[in-house]
């Protein structure tokens, strides 16, 4: 690990929103469930933790019952700089597919391109990049 690494609990929704990351950022994903884990407070097939790792990393579960699931206010994940201006288009694109894009990526005043998408999980992401 390089560095802070998000760990989301999504409610009930776990395997199709760190799919969908993977299926974004690519990477290596990893899916385990509660019963691989021994976990009894949730359906078998539940994930207990899973997880992409790559040029983005990102770890999340589906919230046990005790759990609050995933609802981000005031705070954006930051991908600028982290792969080529093509790339970060494209990432770009993709997690507004079901999303909305709440500031397009566009090329700002200073120079810069920048954008804000929030994806159809309900996670909001800041995407830029310098030319």
């Amino acid at each position: 690990m390089s560095g802070l690494v998000p760990y989301l609990f999504f409610p009930g929704n776990a395997r199709e929103a760190l799919t969908f990351y993977h299926e974004v950022f690519g990477g290596e994903l990893s899916l385990f469930t509660y019963e691989q884990f021994s976990r009894t407070d949730g359906p078998s097939d539940a994930i207990a933790h899973g997880g992409i790792s790559g040029n983005v990393e990102l770890s999340g579960s589906d919230a046990g019952p005790d759990q609050d699931s995933v609802h981000i206010v005031g705070a954006s994940f930051s991908l600028l700089g982290t792969a080529e201006p093509e790339v970060l288009q494209e990432w770009f694109a993709q997690l507004s597919v079901g999303g909305t894009a709440i500031d397009p990526l566009q090329k700002r005043p200073w120079g810069d391109f920048d954008g804000q998408v929030t994806d159809r999980y309900g996670i909001r992401w800041l995407i830029g990049y310098q030319e």
